[in-house]
């Protein structure tokens, strides 16, 4: 198993690295002229100037412009003489920095306080800052943390955002992080992607990259005959399942035996199902799912365990090439390719997260804008998202075809291999082809064993919760 390196935390400031929090809180109390309470804490924690001091406003009368003037200056009044850092807080960034763990710091503050918490902190601890002045938005919106992982060049999907409150935790959260809550005022609820602990102290570097999900790899591939059709096939397929570092292969025409035959190379795991479909697998398959006797076209699937409390389902469906669209471009003469895919989708556990990949020899309706192609379509309404063009949406510029790498023009070129997916999160898709192939019929030779272009997708597969 593995799981997403570790490449930035991305710190909240305020209640997180320093007790501003209750700072902001006697501010906010001394503004508002009033004790606050439990049911004020919502526009309190967390917020920006502005948001609570329209808030404030709204409750008084009083112009909110003055208000903000007014916090402004109570809150920064108090953290010039007040800052505390959280205990194990800059125990953590040392450790950051020894390891070469590059940190940010995203607050709702604005920049005068930021700065003066920084001066205190030490500003070098610190690659990026992102302050309430630096986005149009600002939590509980997902732009401070976007921007951070833009300005330090990395995925927010490998980054952990530690927050003290629901409002930090909602803006990490949408920004695509794992995050560690560590309240600091009002309590947090664990949930999947999100660890809750008591405080700083005694977390390390290990700990931060035990949050971050799984890595899950997924190809479609179509082995064109079983591969049979090029030299030494058996041995070109291992090397590009090897050189790809994909964790599970949906497979079709299999020849019968390919799917068994590459896992027992690999020491992997595998599915067969009838003569044409099999699915191979480096995680364990807990669960098998169709008819085992499946026909020449149709769908099978496993659940995978990537780890403990970490499963996915992968199916690998062929569907019927007859009256292929693009022969004669309409969706005439669609109906038995989308009765067999509405077979499998009905077949698909919904409470699991499920990669759907195969040959649906057929167009999708998001390449061609004339035609609404009804398999694709029908997979959409069912929930399912099409990973290669959420990476690259745009079909003029990133056509994506996937048939075919050996069948030469006249014949068309187009996209009918997919990898969909429904639960999961798309770190990159892209197609595949080893080497420079050679058209049919010269194709013997070609180290690229088919006459399809694989799809490889890499998603991320969340790693659970974690209570205090």
């Amino acid at each position: 198993m593995s799981r997403l390196p570790l490449q930035a935390v991305l710190f909240d400031m305020d209640g997180t690295l320093v007790d501003t929090e209750r700072l902001w809180w006697e501010a906010v109390e001394q503004v508002a002229g009033r004790t606050l309470t439990e049911a004020d804490q919502p526009e309190v924690l967390g917020r920006a100037v502005e948001d609570t001091a329209a808030w404030l406003s709204a409750a008084t009368g009083t112009p909110a412009g003055d208000l903000a003037d007014a916090l402004h200056r109570e809150f920064a009044d108090r953290v010039r003489t007040g800052i505390v850092p959280r205990p194990g807080a800059l125990d953590l960034l040392g450790a950051l920095a020894r390891e070469g763990v590059p940190t940010a710091l995203v607050t709702a503050s604005p920049r005068a306080v930021a700065d003066t918490v920084l001066e205190a902190l030490g500003a070098e601890r610190f690659a990026v800052s992102v302050t309430a002045d630096d986005t149009p938005l600002t939590k509980p919106a997902p732009d401070p943390y976007l921007a951070a992982c833009r300005a330090l060049g990395v995925d927010p999907a490998a980054c952990v955002a530690v927050e003290d409150t629901e409002t930090g935790v909602a803006s990490a959260e949408a920004a695509g992080c794992a995050v560690l809550a560590v309240p600091s005022l009002a309590p947090i609820a664990a949930a999947p992607g999100r660890t809750v602990l008591a405080g700083l102290e005694g977390v390390t570097v290990d700990r931060l990259r035990s949050l971050l999900p799984y890595r899950l790899r997924v190809m479609t591939w179509n082995l064109w005959y079983g591969g049979t059709e090029v030299h030494d096939h058996r041995a070109k397929q291992l090397k590009v399942i090897a050189e790809t570092e994909v964790d599970v292969v949906g497979l079709q025409e299999t020849y019968g035996t390919a799917a068994q035959e590459l896992a027992e190379a690999l020491g992997w795991y595998h599915h067969r199902a009838g003569v044409n479909l099999g699915i191979i697998s480096r995680h364990p398959i807990t669960d098998t799912f169709g008819d085992p006797e499946v026909g020449f076209y149709g769908a099978a699937g496993v659940r995978v365990r990537v780890a403990e409390g970490a499963e996915a389902d992968v199916w690998t469906v062929h569907l019927d090439y007859e009256s292929y669209g693009p022969y004669v471009p309409s969706a005439a003469h669609e109906g038995v390719r989308l009765a067999q895919l509405r077979d499998a989708l009905g077949r698909i556990d919904e409470t699991v997260p499920v990669a759907l990949v195969g040959d649906f020899n057929t167009p999708s309706h998001l390449d061609w804008p004339d035609i609404e192609w009804p398999v694709t379509k029908a997979a959409e309404e069912a929930g399912f998202v099409d990973s290669y063009r959420q990476a690259h949406p745009d079909p003029v510029a990133e056509p994506g075809h996937t048939w075919s790498p050996v069948q030469a023009a006249p014949e068309p070129q187009d996209r009918i291999d997919f990898v969909l997916h429904r639960g999961l999160r798309v770190l990159d898709s892209r197609t595949y082809v080893s080497g420079t192939p050679r058209t049919w019929p010269d194709v013997e030779d070609n180290d690229w064993p088919s006459d399809h272009a694989a799809v490889i997708t890499t998603f991320s597969l969340g790693s659970g919760a974690g209570t205090v």
